[in-house]
């Protein structure tokens, strides 16, 4: 691989990131036919194919998929390395892709970035979200599309991240206060299985605790409404159209609703900051971490369900 420069994999890997040649080519803010012309004398380099290319569509070939994480591990050793030197220099520099939760405002990320900024001039953030949920996000951080992410999966957390706990919450049954369920107090799934539900599409944190818990009851349930922004749920239950099972941190406006528990189960929903273990973060993505610990040192917790108030 004595023709592989590191500019062959940066391009290699936008490609493989984005799927596209095009939006690859936006996102390294390069002509597309510069891009599509790296690649190609990379594939020229390795004698192999690494994409097959469709106009529908850009995928990794076998030798692609096996190249995709070697090339990762180059372009981090050398960022490593330019970490090194720029410590030495007193500067920091380099950039942090973050995955973030739609309507999840429990960390202040528009602050910390503004103190990041103020602390590391030198450091750019990059927000990504994943339509796929707290599942998608963690297998970004695994292929090293995101640096680190905030996610919401259920205990114990998946032994190639590592984890850190930023609030915890009982989850309870929001229901709207004129449903046939408002003022029961606590009632086991199976009556909860009677209703529809509004809940978050398969892969959200959330809707995996929820499926495992009746899963495990043997219970059987609707979900008439998948509502891919957690933070707007509860609009949908507000109006009757189901009930759903939200951590009471995501809750702050309970107009119009009622809360009851559950009899038999006690689901909890978590919230914790991610990276991959098999990959060393950067110095940037170290900075970012130590301020988040700096500002949300210990978890922030919600309300216990035994003080549950229907009605």
């Amino acid at each position: 691989m004595e023709g592989v420069e590191l500019r062959h994999l940066e391009y290699f890997l936008a490609v493989a990131d984005t799927g596209s040649f095009t939006r690859a080519a936006k996102t390294l803010h390069v002509v597309q036919s510069g891009v599509s012309a790296t690649v190609r004398a990379l594939e020229r380099e390795l004698g192999s194919t690494l994409f097959t290319r469709s106009p529908q569509e850009v995928t990794l070939t076998a030798a692609g998929r096996a190249f995709l994480p070697r090339a990762r591990e180059t372009l981090d050793a050398a960022r490593a390395a330019k970490d090194a030197v720029h410590r030495t220099q007193g500067a920091l520099h380099g950039t942090v892709t973050v995955g973030t939760q739609t309507s999840i405002d429990l960390v202040d990320l528009p602050g910390l970035l503004a103190a990041l900024r103020a602390r590391h001039p030198g450091v750019t953030v990059r927000l990504r979200a994943a339509m796929a949920g707290s599942a998608g996000l963690a297998e970004h951080l695994r292929d090293g599309r995101l640096d680190v992410a905030f996610l919401s999966l259920p205990e114990p957390p998946p032994a190639d991240l590592t984890t850190r706990l930023l609030a915890t919450a009982p989850m309870v049954v929001y229901v709207a206060d004129s449903h046939p369920l408002a003022g029961a107090g606590r009632v086991p799934l199976a009556r909860l299985a009677e209703f529809p539900f509004i809940d978050s599409p398969p892969g959200f944190g959330n809707r995996t605790v929820v499926d495992r818990a009746f899963a495990a009851a043997g219970v059987e349930r609707e979900v008439s409404v998948e509502v891919a922004d957690v933070g707007t749920a509860v609009n949908y239950i507000r109006v009757g159209l189901g009930i759903g099972f939200l951590g009471d941190l995501l809750v702050p406006d309970r107009t119009g609703l009622d809360t009851v528990g559950v009899a038999d189960h006690e689901l909890r929903w978590q919230f914790t900051v991610a990276t991959a273990s098999t990959r060393r973060p950067s110095a940037a993505t170290e900075a970012f971490l130590d301020l988040l610990a700096e500002r949300h040192p210990v978890p922030l917790r919600g309300a216990s369900t035994q003080g549950l108030n229907p009605g």
